[in-house]
């Protein structure tokens, strides 16, 4: 029975009966219009010491299910992300393994995948630059080792460090020169995480942006790509049509990616999101929309897509995993709504009742009945009434 009682903010409650799923169609080949990363979160092991401060004890059968899920339906994954809890709550030794667990499965499964190379297993209180680079370089050897694109994470040393955009530059030449292939930069906002503000050199965006330009323009043909994650689509736009020649820009702008993924005739942003992975059937299927020459229907499957994301990534913005694992749980692609650091704490019952609302209008809960249960026992636990 996929009947459900959903709290309003009133202290109502809301009977409400699930819609029945959609048949998400999975593409009979790869996506060619667009590159399209998912960024995956991790499924804590229930029986794991995951409380804050604790090293992460993972999932790996369910957690490695879930990028099989995601290359299924023809999107790549981008690994080791914010998403999958780079600091907060995923430590190092968790963070390789899971690298190279996933690069692994990705090669059994042929599916695209990148991963974060960042500076989170050394000190917070690092002295120096040469510091920084050099921990930068641990990771990527790491993720060169195993197979996986690099994806040149932000770095919270850096950026308490850093006294300008030259400093920047001092740390990533360095790194650009020696990666064996082109790399993603991660230029990841406050908003995602309040130790990065003024990255880049400045706290004001267009001196940023300049910073970042100029560095790109010195190293084309060894950067794929930018991720940009400022919730900003007018800044992302004026960006991508600045960036050189064959340089990607990976929105990471979960509020906007629909208008900006399709582009305005000229330009278009490829996807590196942490939202593909809550929507990946919607998103596979706006995509192969695209590929076939259907606008229309890529902008109908996109729309309703878009309230769920942007209530997945209210305010505190860093706290959208949460809502992530809790629709992971739901969807039946992990056995329970536990994290790693102890975060499924971090959102309210009230917020993660009106994630089901958005999901459902979405037609995203792929099995109403388990959904519903899962559901059930949860609100039971949290105490809301009957």
């Amino acid at each position: 029975m996929s009947t459900v009682r959903l709290p309003r903010p009133d202290g109502t409650v809301e009977q409400r009966r699930l819609a029945e799923p959609v048949g998400w169609s999975r593409p009979a080949g790869p996506i060619t219009s667009r590159i399209a990363f998912a960024a995956a979160h991790v499924v804590a092991d229930p029986l794991g010491d995951n409380t804050p401060g604790a090293p992460a004890v993972v999932d790996w059968e369910a957690t490695l299910a879930f990028r099989r899920h995601l290359w299924s339906y023809g999107l790549g994954v981008a690994e080791a992300m914010d998403t999958a809890q780079r600091g907060m709550g995923l430590d190092w030794a968790s963070t390789r393994e899971l690298i190279t667990r996933s690069a692994a499965a990705a090669r059994e499964a042929g599916g695209r995948i990148a991963a974060g190379a960042g500076t989170d297993h050394a000190p917070a209180d690092l002295a120096s630059l040469d510091e920084v680079t050099a921990a930068y370089r641990t990771q990527i050897e790491v993720v060169e080792a195993s197979g996986a694109q690099v994806i040149l994470m932000a770095s919270r040393q850096l950026a308490r460090l850093a006294r300008g955009p030259e400093d920047y530059a001092k740390v990533y030449a360095p790194l650009l020169d020696e990666v064996s292939g082109p790399v993603i930069l991660h230029w990841l906002g406050p908003m995602f995480d309040p130790a990065l503000d003024g990255y880049w050199g400045s706290p004001e965006v267009p001196a940023a942006t300049a910073a970042l330009l100029d560095l790109v323009g010195g190293y084309a043909g060894k950067v794929d790509g930018i991720k940009v994650s400022l919730l900003d689509a007018g800044h992302e736009r004026r960006l991508r049509a600045a960036l050189p020649a064959g340089v990607r820009l990976y929105t990471g702008d979960d509020f906007n990616y629909p208008e900006l993924i399709r582009g305005d005739g000229t330009h278009h942003s490829d996807a590196l999101l942490g939202v593909f992975a809550a929507i990946a059937p919607a998103a596979s299927a706006a995509l192969q929309a695209l590929d076939a020459g259907d606008p229309a229907r890529y902008d109908e499957t996109f729309a309703p897509t878009l309230p769920l994301a942007r209530h997945l990534f209210a305010a505190p913005t860093w706290y959208y995993k949460t809502g992530i694992a809790f629709l992971a749980w739901l969807c039946g692609h992990q056995p329970g709504f536990t994290m790693v650091g102890g975060l499924q704490s971090a959102r309210s019952v009230l917020h993660l009742a009106e994630l089901v609302r958005l999901a459902d209008d979405a037609r995203l809960l792929p099995d109403p009945d388990l959904a519903a249960a899962r559901l059930r026992a949860f609100l039971d636990v949290a105490g809301v009434p009957r």
